[in-house]
């Protein structure tokens, strides 16, 4: 018979050390998280007080409640103006995102489960893509849509909106990940076509990974400024982030109070947080199985 085994105990000092970086690391979170949620909870503090008394009083704490009656102002003020500027953002961001995500899905899927000249360097292009910085595109992308003529069009906002390196790249992560190889195969032995394959059994596989790449689309596009600004000029046309910026510059000349600004601010704000807490279960799982790839 074996002498029975004795049980390690840590050591003192790894016992503290682990402890201190806990402290350590549940500080820093701590620390981060009040620095990017204050300037929400001024926000909420601030839109549901009434117009004169935004900066009167605590800042931090509600006083003088008038959330309802704000909101309703806000959407009355120029015959409903910040309304379309909602919906043409909710245009651009829904119909942006859904169509990105699957031409994203498609491409990443393509390079992970296709043998095809030059896959290497196409995923290396996307690679590069997603290092370069969009708004370098901005000037490229307003002189060829002036060419072709689809200048302050709903067209030059939603075309560059579809094109998304970074869900390529997490497209093709995800495709390797999450749909074996020999599922593929054994369609393919089945007589299905790589269409119906790609539709009907990778697209279900891979809906965590879509749910990730459509969030991210819906988020960069809603929070999308430089090309909006540039490419449309027509009021209606706008989304709410340019439509706030040109109020935010007429309250210095006295057009438009700033408390405006400010419950307009709040409620763009509101879309991101609902899109965030009804897909969290699915974006969550979806960012998990990107890292364990």
């Amino acid at each position: 018979m074996s002498a029975p085994r004795t049980a390690v105990r840590p050591r003192r000092d790894s016992v503290e050390t682990t402890l201190r970086s806990r402290v350590l690391v549940t500080g820093v979170l701590v620390l981060t998280s009040a620095y990017f949620l204050f300037p929400l909870w001024w926000l909420l503090v601030a839109a549901t007080k009434d117009a004169g008394y935004t900066f009167a009083g605590n800042p931090l704490w509600f006083s003088h409640f008038d959330l309802f009656g704000n909101i309703a102002d806000l959407f009355a003020y120029k015959n409903g103006i910040f309304a379309a500027w909602m919906g043409n953002a909710a245009l651009y961001s829904i119909v942006g995102a859904g169509i990105g995500t699957l031409v994203a899905a498609a491409t990443g899927y393509a390079v992970a489960k296709f043998e095809f000249p030059g896959r290497g360097v196409l995923f290396a292009v996307v690679l590069g893509a997603v290092l370069v910085p969009k708004v370098l595109f901005t000037l490229p992308l307003f002189l060829m849509f002036s060419q072709v003529g689809i200048v302050n069009t709903y067209l030059a906002v939603l075309l560059p909106s579809i094109v998304s390196p970074f869900g390529v790249y997490l497209a093709r992560v995800f495709a390797a990940q999450s749909v074996p190889d020999e599922v593929v195969e054994a369609a393919r032995l089945d007589g299905a076509a790589e269409g119906k394959i790609f539709f009907g059994v990778s697209l279900r596989m891979m809906s965590p990974a879509l749910v990730t790449i459509f969030l991210f689309q819906f988020v960069e596009i809603w929070n999308n400024f430089l090309l909006p600004s540039q490419v449309l000029i027509d009021e209606n046309l706008k989304p709410v982030t340019v439509g706030l910026v040109t109020w935010n510059a007429l309250v210095q000349s006295g057009q438009i109070e700033r408390h405006m600004v400010i419950i307009g601010a709040f409620v763009a704000v509101v879309p991101l947080i609902v899109a965030f807490l009804s897909l969290q279960r699915f974006w969550r799982s979806g960012l998990a199985t990107g890292a364990l790839k």
